[in-house]
């Protein structure tokens, strides 16, 4: 959810200054009272009334060690994620390692080479022109 406008919080701010309740404000400006009350307490305490910076989520954890990850996988492309955990030295779990992976763009075999005999969606197509067939 975005933080609410400046212009939106100035004129919050004007009619509760004009002597509107909370209440009357927030059902004007289409916002919850609590937050009108907030941004007047914020105002008194701090004098700040814009948005604060917006945190979005924790920051990964091997940012600092993709490029390393990077050539680790280059340079011997059989290793399995626990190799890779290992060789990174990091207290990161096998799933942060293949999430990782996957964000470099690598991908990861399970089971060794997969030779695939049809083309992927070969089953949806017949299906569809199975159901294409007239009545007999």
């Amino acid at each position: 959810m975005r933080a609410y406008s400046q212009d939106l919080r100035e004129r919050v701010l004007r009619d509760s200054d004009a002597g509107l309740l909370a209440e009357v404000v927030a059902q004007k400006y289409q916002v919850s009272p609590a937050w009108v009350r907030r941004l007047k307490q914020r105002r008194r305490e701090t004098g700040e009334v814009e948005p604060r910076a917006q945190r979005y989520g924790p920051h990964p954890m091997l940012a600092p060690h993709l490029s390393t990850l990077a050539a680790l996988i280059q340079a011997r492309p059989d290793r399995t994620l626990v190799e890779l955990k290992d060789a990174l030295g990091t207290p990161a779990s096998v799933p942060t390692i293949w999430r990782a992976v996957t964000a470099l763009g690598f991908t990861i075999k399970k089971n060794g080479p997969r030779v695939r005999t049809r083309p992927p969606g070969h089953r949806r197509r017949a299906r569809a022109v199975a159901g294409d067939r007239p009545d007999p």
